[in-house]
């Protein structure tokens, strides 16, 4: 065991990763709810246009028919690749959450086998997790913006 270091100050020093662990968490529960939001949406609209289609038989659609199948098409496309974007930040913040269970790891491994030249690891692991949760809210935000497009596409249609 170390002695340059108390089991209490490596608690300590073990709190920010749980600290950061903990505000993953968080995150992840926030874009778990727009992850099922989304595909409820792709859902409901895939069950509109099929409506569409089956009421239509042979029948020539009119022009909002059309205008509506177009709409939903549209919209489909850019929920696909708004669930892509749901999809990278819930990686993101599910690695981060590795890497910090892993950084708490290393400084308990520290204490325990007294060996200083571990302290790269843990300082590489841990900002290895804050650029994944950088890059997770970067995707968050960029969801946010590509849901507010369908939302537009969706009013303008109605004007």
């Amino acid at each position: 065991m170390s002695e340059n270091i108390s089991i209490v100050q490596v608690i300590q020093l073990m709190l920010a990763p749980g600290l950061m662990i903990s505000a993953c968490g968080l995150l992840l529960l926030g874009m778990n709810n727009k992850y099922s939001l989304v595909v409820n949406r792709i859902r409901l609209l895939n069950e509109e246009r099929r409506k569409l289609f089956k009421s239509a038989n042979d029948k020539e659609f009119n022009y909002q028919e059309n205008v509506r199948i177009e709409s939903i098409s549209l919209q489909l496309s850019q929920l696909e690749h708004r669930v892509m974007l749901v999809r990278n930040a819930v990686l993101s913040y599910t690695i981060a959450v590795a890497f910090f269970v892993l950084t708490s790891l290393f400084i308990g491994a520290q204490y325990f086998t007294g060996l200083q030249n571990m302290n790269n690891f843990v300082t590489i692991f841990f900002l290895f997790g804050m650029i994944l949760v950088l890059a997770g809210v970067i995707f968050a935000a960029y969801e946010t913006i590509k849901g507010y497009e369908i939302i537009h596409l969706e009013v303008k249609v109605d004007e």
